[in-house]
């Protein structure tokens, strides 16, 4: 065991820690960063096998006006490549290459739903006008930032007039939290067709959030090398200006009235200030109330852990890796490197996990036993899902070997079924199962000739998300949708103030912090709480 002291002690590093390291080391405070994994960047990673690399979270970066103003700030070089999105239903292809690109996607679901032409212009005109809306949230660069008292000009050409734009938009934005799926409902009864729109986002993602996905298709890059590149530029930059960082170490104790964290293997760190940047049902499980000896503060912590009793983590997703003897223009023909597929017109509405439920509670999950009818189930899932398919090769020639492919097909996935096979004691076979039934599909619909081109595959689900992440439920944004209260900030207005914890001495950062959450949103709350801790430290 050992004892060590620092000015700041962030845990977890993904990017909102990355971010909260990167920024603290820069103003001379002793650092430490700590993660549980051997590698930071959380859910921003890629990875090596047999020559090619994949991309193990994220599978693109959207700037939204902050990561790119972050590493100018930051004087970071990442070359970013263009990443430009496709959306298929059965064999169509249509890309998605700029506002005007609209018109395909609407001829695209014209021709699966001739019935609901009308419908279906309703629904386009509203994505433009909520597009609209985001031009203007997204519109500039974040100036938390940049370093305005250098460049005054930018205040008034530039921020003043988006804050009279701000202010007329934002209260539209606030209208339009309903969810997406209740929200296409208005427009249309064809329960398929809003499956086509809808099925593609989480379950219940704010219609502000969801719909306005078509403009940020047009903000994705690709970092070259791949998206772990981002973080990587990150850790030097943390380990350049004197910040440690210590891997494989897992946070279990957190005592805020000695201002100390404990390690799994006993080590004691001193801390002044401390940022929480990992999965915050994990801060209540570990940190000590009755240590803080302002009883107001130790009750109002109290109160934040039982508010997050019964809260679950947003969705998760389920990945097949795949390695193909097939040169990447096969793929580059039919469809973009970044490419949503939907194989089946029918929707998931057709597939419903309340199949699968018992009317009494056969497990802890409340879900039937019976392998077969299980099995059954995933296939027709599958079947009928939404894929997100990244070809990392296509945007990076460098990322496979010559001559061959390497495809990232993913599904968003229910945590708990997937917790419940794995009880059952056949994950090991529903890995597989999956992997084959996705080839089928794809090769079956859009990549014909895939199946017989396959060298390798190998399958993450949301356990391995969970266990690579830290996050509950496997979660791949922060907290789900479907909880009856959210429990973070949802007001854009209130960001700043969503890296504040009862917790004395302690800031969170991440996706936890603020809904809905995302790659940028980790950033900024990580220069947010970094901001917090260098006033309050000054």
């Amino acid at each position: 065991m050992e004892s060590s002291a620092y000015d700041v002690i962030v845990v977890g590093a993904g990017m909102a820690g990355l971010t909260a390291a990167a920024y603290t080391a820069r103003a001379g405070l002793k650092v430490l960063l700590c993660d549980k994994e051997k590698n930071t960047g959380g859910l921003v990673n890629s990875f090596e096998y047999k020559g090619f690399v994949f991309d193990g979270g994220i599978r693109a970066i959207e700037n939204s006006g902050i990561v790119a103003p972050m590493l100018r700030q930051l004087g970071l070089q990442v070359d970013f490549l263009p990443s430009p999105v496709s959306i298929g239903i059965g064999e169509d292809v249509v890309w998605i290459e700029s506002k005007a690109s609209l018109t395909a996607y609407q001829a695209l679901l014209e021709k699966h739903f001739p019935a609901n032409k009308d419908d279906i212009a309703a629904i386009m005109r509203e994505i433009v006008k909520i597009m609209g809306y985001m031009d203007v949230l997204y519109g500039i660069d974040n100036p938390l930032f940049m370093d305005l008292k250098r460049n005054p000009g930018y205040v008034f050409r530039t921020i003043l007039p988006w804050m009279l734009k701000y202010a007329l938009t934002a209260p539209k934005i606030a209208r339009l939290r309903e969810p997406v799926e209740e929200y296409l409902a208005r427009f249309s009864a064809n329960q398929a067709l809003i499956d086509m729109i809808a099925q593609h986002f989480f379950q219940k993602t704010p219609t502000h959030f969801a719909l306005s996905y078509f403009s940020l298709y047009l903000d994705y890059r690709y970092p070259r090398g791949g998206t772990g590149t981002l973080p990587q530029a990150l850790e030097r930059f943390v380990l350049e200006h004197g910040g440690e960082i210590r891997r494989e170490t897992l946070i279990t104790s957190l005592d805020p009235g000695r201002r100390q964290a404990v390690d799994d293997r006993g080590n004691v760190y001193q801390y002044k200030k401390l940022v929480w940047a990992a999965d915050q049902k994990a801060l209540y499980r570990i940190v000590n109330p009755a240590s803080v000896a302002d009883r107001q503060a130790g009750e109002r912590i109290r109160a934040r852990k039982e508010s997050l009793v019964g809260k679950v983590g947003g969705d998760s997703v389920l990945t097949v890796y795949l390695t193909v003897d097939m040169e990447s223009s096969a793929f580059g023909r039919i469809a973009s490197p970044h490419f949503f597929h939907t194989p089946s017109t029918a929707g998931l509405s057709q597939v419903r996990l309340d199949e699968l439920r018992m009317a009494g509670p056969e497990s802890a999950a409340g879900l039937i036993a019976d392998r077969s009818r299980i099995e059954d189930w995933l296939r027709r899932y599958l079947e009928h899902t939404t894929y997100e398919i990244s070809c990392p090769v296509l945007r990076d020639h460098t990322l496979a070997p010559a001559g061959k492919t390497g495809l990232i097909v993913s599904s968003l996935f229910e945590y708990s079924l997937t917790k419940h096979i794995a009880a059952l004691g056949w994950y090991d076979e529903f890995k597989q199962l999956v992997a084959d039934h996705m080839i089928r599909v794809l090769d079956a619909s859009i990549y014909p000739g895939l199946r017989a081109a396959v060298m390798d595959s190998f399958t993450s689900t949301p356990l391995t998300m969970e266990r690579i992440s830290g996050n509950s439920d496997g979660a791949i944004t922060g907290w789900a949708f479907t909880n009856d209260v959210m429990p973070a900030v949802r007001s854009l207005p209130g960001v700043a103030s969503s890296v504040l914890t009862p917790i004395p001495d302690v800031y969170q950062a991440g996706q936890w912090t603020y809904s809905p959450a995302g790659l940028p949103i980790s950033i900024l709350t990580g220069k947010l709480a970094a901001d917090r801790v260098l006033k309050a430290l000054a």
